[in-house]
């Protein structure tokens, strides 16, 4: 594998290779200056789109650190494994993908996960898929039903943009030392030391009862994960972790982590479908108790 990225250049911008609701782009600003100014290795248990990983990444702060992330999204972190180790074949298949989208292709694509045989496709062609229909699909939602199928309709975009070549082989090399797994957040606790640092972004806690949008694999997150999520967060603070949350401002989350610093952040709404339903709303980022300035 080659890997066409001039390795000398400081300058180079590492950045997720998909969009993700919920990402975290626009809130590094806010996120960074949260976190330890020194620390040993890094886990993101809900990588996501991994906005946090690049950014880090792009400033020099993981260099010589080893590197966690997982997720439970098995097709989410097949195409994590396909970018970083055949970034080349990855990107040849997205442009034949380009060329022959339309909405009668992309539902042919999506529909592939209805096949009995979806996991005998090869992994890259899987991951050509996953890149493809989020960079196609409505604000680039991954969204599936209780059968793990993919039912998110397709976006109006006059000239997507499927295959951003530079960002795959940028992203290939910052992966190049990452463990990826495709594993519960809960297994930090076996990979996790003192002065480590992890980041937890899970899908959130619904702001009301009709507004979740937490199916992102076929398993729920809700009352009950969000109460063994916060048991695995007082077990790392506990054990001299540095550990931070985002989180859904409700009275539910701030209840349960009563006993922590909690910030409120401003974050931008964009899956409303009505657009005069999105802007600002708040969010909430919870502080372990280990030094986090």
């Amino acid at each position: 594998m080659t890997l066409r990225i001039n390795l000398e250049n400081i300058n180079t911008k590492y950045q997720p290779f998909v969009k993700w609701v919920g990402g975290k782009r626009g809130l590094l600003s806010q996120i960074i200056p949260l976190l330890p100014k020194e620390f040993n290795n890094y886990f993101e248990p809900f990588v996501g789109g991994g906005a946090l990983f690049f950014e880090l990444f792009s400033q020099g702060k993981l260099k010589d650190k080893d590197i966690y992330l997982f997720d439970i999204n098995s097709e989410l972190i097949n195409t994590y494994n396909m970018v970083k180790t055949y970034p080349e074949l990855l990107i040849k298949e997205l442009e034949k993908f380009k060329q022959e989208h339309s909405k009668e292709f992309y539902y042919e694509i999506r529909a592939w996960d209805r096949k009995d045989d979806f996991l005998k496709i090869d992994d890259f062609l899987r991951a050509t898929r996953f890149i493809y229909l989020n960079k196609t699909c409505f604000n680039g939602l991954y969204r599936v039903n209780k059968k793990n199928q993919n039912n998110v309709p397709i976006g109006n975009y006059k000239n997507p943009n499927i295959c951003d070549s530079e960002v795959i082989y940028n992203a290939s090399f910052a992966l190049q030392n990452a463990t990826i797994l495709n594993t519960s957040y809960k297994d930090v606790l076996k990979y996790v030391s003192t002065d480590d640092l992890v980041y937890f972004d899970p899908p959130y806690y619904p702001l009301t009862e009709t507004a979740s949008f937490t199916s992102y694999s076929e398993f729920d997150f809700l009352d009950k994960e969000q109460k063994e999520l916060f048991k695995v967060f007082k077990s790392l603070n506990d054990r001299d972790v540095n550990v931070l949350h985002s989180n859904s401002y409700t009275d539910f989350i701030k209840n349960l982590y009563k006993d922590f610093q909690i910030e409120e952040i401003k974050a931008n709404r964009f899956i409303n479908s009505k657009a005069n339903d999105r802007g600002k709303i708040l969010e909430v980022l919870i502080k372990g108790n280990k030094g986090i300035i």
